[in-house]
């Protein structure tokens, strides 16, 4: 096929999305081969299509297809052409997004994480060193897309670059789209390529270049009144470049989507419909808000399928709405969003602004959502409706009924209309539908069937439409599915404990603590250790560790650490003398998003120990630093820290001081609340966070300036100097996850155990278990305290769990493990960690999931 060929299969304008020279409105759910296992991916497939959407996006996730520099893998459960083949003879169109970034609570977004070794390389830049290895990406897998594009081998229709650029500082966009651009149209890319927007900023996202698509994701309150509003702005930015709104992201709520539909949107693309599972050392961290969230084993916001593959009741919302697209066709894929002339009256909270969307040929539908929770009434053309609560019908308007054979013009219905034939249309609704035919006016109880204007008008519940499967004399409803049959948890009492530990590769020596990815650890643990003289010392300085640290310091083991990078002060008042000392750092997985405020969270952060300090003194510096700004005169007042008084609220006042210390130091400014600038010897200036308040000096004489807002209902700010000497000669080994899925798989001397099982916080205990063969595979649920635990199966790593006093997670559930079906075996690796409990496992469920 020629290029202009596939041109004229899929494209865009300003009027919509054509595919094969007609208008489609596009249901996109997004499905992720890499959070399946392979055997699933025909069946889950199958139900995206069941549920009536059209379309899949997928992402490519770049690390997963390059686990290690130059080692390449496309097969088995990293198939991505079987998996895009199975998409097309399914009937499913794809949205690709091979990135090289791709967020998605993905290990580092999917960048490789050995690129932050290469300290001249910038990530998502318009950078050569970074380009190259983009290059080599693209190289491999654009073919593949390339290949499949739609119509000639697959299903492929758009093709995404990056994503949510327009959150990351990247410094020269428009070279750095562009490169990528000029990447896919060299590798035979055709169809069209978008970017999306994650916070609205179009230009931000695709740099403004030609021939790349501004897409949007909105994530709004599903109860805003204001959806709209902000949707129709966007319709009106990207209608003025030409080309249609494209949702690329959004929520999951088909209330939701029906007011993007109406506001304009020609492709709507929740994420994530069909959740999934985040195998082995795969999860981010730093998800939203707060820093160093860890995301879960589970990967589930609640979509119309769960990560076990269950329908959830939102599947039929789909099915109702997918009708609704089916049944208007290409006059709704070409309706232009209008403001209702007459805008409907409610009694219950709705949008701010209306929408609509005026057909081609004539009518309308207008979206009446009902935001509360109780019975309503809607006053739509003068005539009063009712109007579920939690819904958003598409009411009709002035539609002429020609094109199904009936002569009349539907003047207003005031529910779904989902199917057309033979002189009867069907409706979905919950509550009373209103029609007016002709200037007949009749309310249709629900499950009921009258004739208006010579008209047969059925309403089905919604529950019925979303199974209806044919109309002609008579209406056709499949049967309602069966539930499953539910079955008690099995508990496991018994378990063979290994005798061996997991084996580690010697990673030489070393004057400080070197990361772990220069270790070739870029997914799993590593272990580092030493002696030192803690004479005297009552504290250690941890800085820069990252994921997770477990500290044990003359046999005294220490709450795990996950600080990502922020310095924490470890008390070791009760050790003296030549005492060994240990951390073992796992890796949770790598930042996704770019947060400033803890350094292992930005972009590009390696992994490992940091450094350790011993704390050879502390001196209180609060006071003795002199007043620049607001009104201060020269020669500048002496103050405290923060201690100026003045009028100026929030104008920004500078702090100077010179503090000594002939080692190494840490200033710690305690009582930070805003983010403050400190300056050090006069170079570029440093932001400081409440999440880590400490700057790093080296020995020396330093002139400090602190710069902050003036806050006279603040908390006080204390600044205290540390001097240090940096805990020397490590010696370092690596169990990457490769070696420990060996390990798990291999067998070996065992003994057995009954549950409980109690551990010592740092003691480890590998456990094999025996599971009875489950068509559905079992979740996993630990009665547990203070563990964290590992599970393998089926020769992978399945994912990990942590139970006790930990960390904030996101995603789905953080307490179960899930073990796929046909997957054999189960081993897990508990480890017992310091904490308000002593460690141990109660018991073990085993249950089948439904």
């Amino acid at each position: 096929m020629n290029r202009t060929e596939t041109i004229e299969a899929v494209r865009v304008d300003s009027r919509g999305v054509w595919i094969d020279g007609r208008p489609r409105t596009l249901l996109c759910a997004s499905l992720f081969y890499f959070r399946l296992p392979r055997e699933q991916w025909r069946e889950r497939l199958e139900q995206v299509r069941a549920s009536g959407y059209t379309c899949v996006d997928v992402y490519l996730p770049w690390n997963f297809h390059e686990s290690a520099p130059g080692r390449w893998s496309f097969e088995g459960r990293r198939d991505v052409a079987a998996f895009l083949d199975l998409a097309h003879e399914t009937g499913l169109y794809v949205i690709a997004r091979p990135g090289p970034y791709i967020c998605s609570e993905w290990d580092g977004g999917a960048l490789p994480a050995w690129l932050g070794l290469d300290p001249e390389l910038r990530v998502r830049q318009n950078e050569p060193r970074y380009l190259e290895r983009v290059t080599g990406w693209f190289d491999r897998v654009l073919p593949i897309l390339a290949e499949r594009q739609y119509p000639a081998n697959g299903p492929v229709v758009m093709v995404q670059l990056e994503n949510e650029l327009d959150f990351f500082d990247c410094a020269d966009r428009a070279g750095y789209v562009s490169a990528l651009r000029d990447a896919a149209l060299g590798h035979g890319i055709t169809v069209p390529l978008i970017a999306c927007s994650g916070q609205g900023d179009l230009a931000g996202a695709t740099g403004d270049v030609d021939g790349v698509v501004p897409a949007c994701n909105f994530y709004p309150d599903d109860d805003s009144p204001d959806i709209e509003a902000e949707v129709r702005r966007y319709a009106g930015l990207v209608a003025e470049r030409g080309v249609p709104l494209l949702i690329t992201e959004t929520n999951r709520r088909h209330r939701t989507l029906r007011r993007l539909l109406a506001s304009g949107a020609k492709l709507i693309a929740p994420y994530l419909q069909s959740s999934g599972w985040n195998f082995g050392y795969t999860p981010s961290t730093g998800n939203w808000g707060r820093p160093g969230n860890f995301m879960s084993h589970g990967y589930d916001f609640g979509g119309y399928v769960t990560s076990t593959g269950a329908r959830r009741p939102e599947f039929a919302e789909a099915q109702v709405l997918a009708r609704v697209l089916d049944m208007w066709g290409a006059q709704l894929a070409l309706a232009e969003p209008v403001l209702p002339v007459d805008r409907p009256e409610c009694d219950f909270p709705t949008s701010s602004v209306s929408a609509a969307l005026a057909f081609p040929e004539g009518g309308r539908l207008v979206a009446v959502p009902h935001l509360g929770a109780g019975p309503g009434t809607a006053v739509v053309g003068g005539v009063p409706v009712a109007v579920a609560p939690g819904s958003c019908p598409l009411m009709a308007m002035d539609v002429p009924l020609g094109a199904w054979g009936i002569d009349a013009t539907l003047t207003l219905a005031s529910a779904d209309l989902v199917a057309a034939a033979d002189g009867m249309l069907v409706f979905s609704s919950d509550v009373p539908v209103t029609v007016v035919l002709d200037g007949t006016r009749a309310e249709i109880p629900v499950s009921e069937r009258v004739t208006v204007a010579g008209v047969a008008v059925v309403v089905l519940p919604s529950a019925e439409a979303a199974r209806l499967r044919s109309v002609d004399a008579t209406v056709r409803v499949a049967d309602a599915p069966r539930p499953p049959a539910e079955s008690a948890p099995a508990a496991v009492r018994e378990m063979r404990r290994r005798c061996d530990a997991a084996p580690e590769e010697p990673a030489g020596r070393h004057t400080l603590p070197p990361a772990l990815e220069s270790l070739g650890v870029y997914r799993g643990r590593g272990a580092y250790r030493t002696t030192s003289d803690l004479t005297g010392v009552d504290e250690l300085l941890l800085t820069g560790a990252a994921d997770i640290v477990d500290l044990s310091v003359g046999g005294r083991t220490h709450p795990p650490i996950a600080g990502f990078g922020a310095a924490r002060r470890v008390d070791v008042g009760d050790v003296t003398g030549s005492v060994a000392i240990e951390a073992v750092v796992e890796i949770w997985g790598h930042a996704n998003f770019d947060d400033a405020r803890l350094p292992a969270l930005r972009m590009g952060a390696l992994r490992g120990l940091g450094t350790l300090w011993k704390v050879r003194g502390t001196t209180d510096v609060s006071a003795l630093w002199t007043v620049h700004g607001h009104w201060a005169q020269s020669p500048a007042p002496t103050r405290v820290l923060g201690g100026w008084s003045s009028t100026r609220v929030a104008e920004p006042v500078t702090y100077g001081r010179t503090v000594h210390s002939p080692t190494p130091s840490a200033l710690h400014l305690r009582g930070v609340v805003e983010p403050l600038r400190v300056n050090v010897d006069g170079g570029a200036p440093q932001t400081v966070h409440a999440e880590n308040p400490w700057v790093l000096l080296p020995a020396g004489t330093h002139r400090v300036a602190v710069t902050l807002p003036h806050h006279p209902s603040g908390p006080a700010l204390r600044a205290e100097l540390l001097t240090l000497e940096a805990v020397r000669d490590w010696s370092c080994a690596a169990q990457n996850d490769e070696l420990l899925a060996e390990f798990a798989a291999r067998s070996g001397r065992t003994e057995a155990v009954r549950l409980p099982l109690a551990l010592k916080p740092g003691e480890e205990a590998w456990l094999d278990i025996d599971l009875p063969p489950s068509p559905a595979g079992y979740l996993v649920r630990l009665d547990a305290t203070q563990v964290r635990v590992t599970g393998w199966a089926g020769g992978e790593c399945v994912g990990r769990v942590w139970i006790g006093d930990r960390p904030a997670f996101s995603g789905g559930d953080p307490d179960t493990l899930w073990i796929p079906p046909r997957w054999p075996g189960l081993t897990l690796l508990a480890r017992g960690v310091e904490g308000r409990d002593a460690p141990g496992i109660r018991a073990l469920r085993l249950e089948v999931p439904t």
